[in-house]
């Protein structure tokens, strides 16, 4: 009688275990940042980090433009660096302003960090020259020398935006620069240029949620 106890008991432990043991697994590998691979953004979880470079073929082409300063950048400012990427124009009364200031909040707190780099496209460089892109930095009170804001070909900052960074999604994947391009998402680049995360940034909250996961890829082996 004891015995069959004593059998029951342990097997309740072991059961209880097992569960812990794979309640933590399972937090592990969803508190690991996702991939996303095409302009869907279906989230790819990968936990063999050697199965990346094979499985994750989609990164952020090349670039060059103008910044603020009327310094010519390219791709070489991100290299080996996490960024978010956004796309704004001077003239923008609606989420332009918002997205900004949204996005200032996450600049401030992580500004001491020279491995991160914010970029800000204009979606109408024809208006916004580099003088321009200048005092709206200021306007908004903009200190960080890792925040670019950048001005250049149409057609190159729209097929970057819409071919390389999915900043419409599916939607705008196909379009040309002939069609406006106005988006309220933040997107997150990891070291490798893959993209790990889209964020509206209209909405104040997604800040945090941005802020942890930029933490998580400086912390990511």
């Amino acid at each position: 009688m004891y015995r069959i106890v004593f059998l029951l008991i342990s097997s309740v432990l072991l059961i209880g275990c097992n569960g812990s043991k794979k309640k933590r697994q399972n937090t592990e590998e969803i508190t690991a940042l996702p991939y996303y691979n095409d302009p869907t953004f279906t989230p790819v979880f990968i936990k063999d980090k050697s199965r990346v470079q094979k499985e994750i073929t989609h990164i952020i082409d090349d670039f060059e433009f103008l910044n603020q300063d009327s310094i010519l950048v390219n791709q070489s400012i991100i290299q080996n660096k996490i960024h978010v990427a956004n796309f704004i124009f001077t003239t923008c009364g609606s989420i332009c302003p918002v997205m900004t200031d949204h996005l200032k909040i996450v600049s401030d707190s992580l500004q001491n960090n020279q491995d991160l780099v914010f970029l800000s496209y204009s979606v109408t460089p024809w208006i916004d020259t580099p003088s321009k892109l200048k005092a709206y930095k200021k306007n908004h009170d903009i200190t960080n020398e890792n925040w670019q804001f950048l001005t250049g070909s149409k057609s190159d900052i729209y097929k970057l935006a819409r071919q390389s960074y999915y900043a419409e999604e599916d939607i705008g994947f196909s379009r040309d620069s002939t069609e406006f391009l106005h988006t309220e998402h933040l997107i997150l680049v990891d070291q490798t240029k893959r993209i790990r995360g889209v964020y509206n940034g209209t909405v104040a909250l997604d800040m945090e949620a941005l802020i942890n996961d930029i933490k998580t890829l400086q912390n990511e082996k």
